[in-house]
């Protein structure tokens, strides 16, 4: 297969978005559903829920680390190779975990699972943007973004159900069927070119400067964000003083509220990038710090809890979307260096929040992290933005830059 362009591909495009859209929907509930099953798969492995816990915070460390090599180890490798390659590794890893035989196994397989996620969201946003115009980049990184909430409002649920009725290992082995359902279909449909000769390889106009200030956003938001939203079921129970059925049902709520947040945002991404961008950020802000200030009101605490679901998801979407637009060399490599620095902020807030949880009490995790957010803020509003950003954003075309920018080799550069 040869190269491709926007125009020669609508309905293989649709086809390919669809497969990775759903390949977003199985990393992300892969990823998550041992949150889901930690009782089950740690009574069944003989080994404490601590244990279990770390095959989620590992498996984000795994991604924080090792997204930026990665993604620079391929760079030369056609992106349908490398596409076919994770989802694979991620149908193979699903398979050895559903029937590990014991926890280092299963922590292993988590591992392979984890480097497959690293790479993925590294490579699909420029595949998936370059298959269509540039005007519709923010509508697909939405679809991708939806279809990844889905996994905490669909996937996480109906795993942790069939976990409680056919075993643990049920849920898991059906991650493999839906990777290989992925696979198939980017095999079959995605052409084969280099990489970086893909009309979304480089951003139309890159910045070195928007580059950094967004990564540092996205560090400091994801470690407040999850600074609270690690200890949330402690939080409702606790001090808000949720019943344990009314606890579930507003998980569901949270749930919903981030798959509205991102439907909205991909609606008015490619419009107002920036103010998407900075939006989001100051809903999460807000959200978390009315957390903390109503936590013993049930009603106030139901209305900033879904605010704060609003804006977690559009935040890494929207962070997503400029590293497309502004990446100083790949745009790769920047979502490879964005994906890193929110995982190393999930991995960060959990282990401050823990710390504060022990010092101050659960109520003061969610003043840490609407704080941290607040930084966040203040970085995107000192690296510049608005309304004039956005309609110049909004303006520009993209044909992809093919002069490398940044370091030879189409590397980012470091402010």
């Amino acid at each position: 297969m040869g190269q491709h362009t926007p125009q020669t591909l609508p309905l293989r495009g649709l086809a390919v978005l669809a497969a990775l859209m759903l390949a977003a929907f199985t990393f992300n509930t892969a990823e998550n559903l041992p949150v889901g099953l930690l009782e089950l798969i740690a009574a069944s492995l003989d080994v404490s829920v601590p244990a279990v816990g770390l095959l989620v915070t590992g498996y984000a460390l795994t991604v924080a680390v090792v997204s930026v090599p990665l993604a620079h180890a391929v760079r030369s490798v056609p992106r349908r190779h490398v596409l076919t390659g994770v989802l694979a590794a991620l149908a193979v890893s699903s398979v050895v975990a559903a029937t590990a035989p014991s926890y280092g196994v299963l922590l292993a397989a988590r591992l392979v699972t984890a480097l497959g996620q690293a790479l993925f969201w590294a490579v699909m946003g420029p595949v998936a943007v370059g298959l269509f115009p540039a005007r519709m980049r923010g509508r697909v990184i939405g679809a991708l973004s939806v279809a990844g909430s889905l996994a905490l409002v669909l996937g996480v649920p109906a795993g942790t159900w069939l976990g409680r009725t056919g075993g643990w290992p049920l849920p898991v082995a059906l991650l493999a069927v839906l990777a290989l359902a992925s696979l198939v279909t980017v095999a079959a449909l995605l052409p084969t070119s280099r990489p970086d000769e893909e009309p979304a390889a480089y951003a139309d106009h890159p910045d070195r400067r928007r580059f950094a200030v967004v990564l540092t956003a996205c560090a400091l938001a994801a470690t407040g964000a999850f600074a609270g939203f690690t200890y949330l079921v402690a939080f409702l129970g606790g001090v808000s003083r949720f019943s344990p059925g009314a606890v579930n049902a507003l998980l569901v709520l949270f749930g919903v509220a981030t798959l509205a947040g991102v439907t909205l945002t991909g609606l008015v991404l490619d419009r107002h990038p920036r103010g998407a961008l900075t939006a989001a950020v100051a809903v999460q802000a807000t959200g978390m710090i009315g957390l903390y200030a109503s936590g013993g009101h049930q009603t106030a605490v139901v209305l900033f809890l879904a605010l704060t679901g609003a804006a977690i998801g559009p935040v890494f979407m929207t962070t997503q979307n400029t590293m497309l637009r502004s990446a100083p060399g790949r745009t790769d490599l920047a979502l490879a260096a964005n994906s890193g620095a929110y995982n190393a902020g999930i991995a960060a807030g959990a282990a401050l929040g823990g710390l504060i949880l022990t010092l101050a009490g659960v109520r003061a995790t969610f003043l840490a992290g609407g704080l941290l957010t607040v930084a966040g803020s203040a970085v995107l509003l000192a690296g510049g933005g608005g309304q004039r950003a956005d309609q110049e954003g909004g303006q520009r075309g993209g044909g992809g830059r093919k002069d490398g920018g940044g370091l030879p080799g189409g590397g980012p550069v470091p402010a």
